[in-house]
């Protein structure tokens, strides 16, 4: 692929082109799901600008990718030929949680998302894979959408929910756990 353009106009009033040529509204849900895949893989790139950890770096790396393999599969109509997620995919994020999770002391109460800057900005792609993963079920709703990718997505907030407390632990930071309003004077 070369893109030598980077605007076409086509997408002036409103309406954009699936794979398959099929045209919709950029308020649609189909749209507002892969933007949210996007928005989430451009805020791993600001996470890995961050994070010093060799090890965390290249597991987000390769999540970047997979998550172009998540966009085409939501941008796309499921009888549309198009990439799509497998369950492998999922697998492997299953396998990555329980690597990194095996470091980990296992939670008793809930934390407050934060610590160092790379783990802070971690939670935030937790969060905003949280909403990308709403917004894939709102559309299943809507229309068949590939099963494999809303599990993909789940399980990858998982895995950035363990990888931010791992960048945390890694860099000498503790956890500040939630007192739910038992803190107040």
């Amino acid at each position: 692929m070369r893109i030598t353009r980077v605007y076409t106009r086509k997408g002036d009033k409103g309406e954009t082109s699936l794979v398959g040529s099929a045209k919709v509204s950029k308020a649609s849900a189909r749209v507002e799901a892969y933007g949210d895949v996007d928005e989430l893989n451009s805020f791993i790139g600001i996470a890995r600008a961050r994070i010093e950890d060799k090890e965390i770096d290249a597991v987000l790396r390769k999540i970047q990718n997979d998550l172009f393999t998540v966009g085409a599969d939501l941008a796309s109509p499921i009888d549309v030929r198009a990439p799509r997620i497998e369950k492998r995919y999922v697998d492997e994020l299953e396998q990555l949680i329980d690597k990194f999770l095996a470091e980990l002391e296992p939670l008793k109460e809930f934390i407050l998302p934060g610590g160092d800057e790379a783990g802070a900005l971690l939670h935030g792609a937790r969060a905003i894979a949280r909403r990308a993963e709403r917004h894939a079920v709102k559309l299943a709703q809507e229309e068949e959408v590939n099963d494999q990718v809303i599990a993909y997505i789940n399980r990858l907030s998982d895995l950035l929910f363990v990888l931010a407390r791992v960048a945390n632990r890694r860099a000498g930071g503790s956890e500040e756990l939630v007192d739910f309003g038992k803190d107040r004077t």
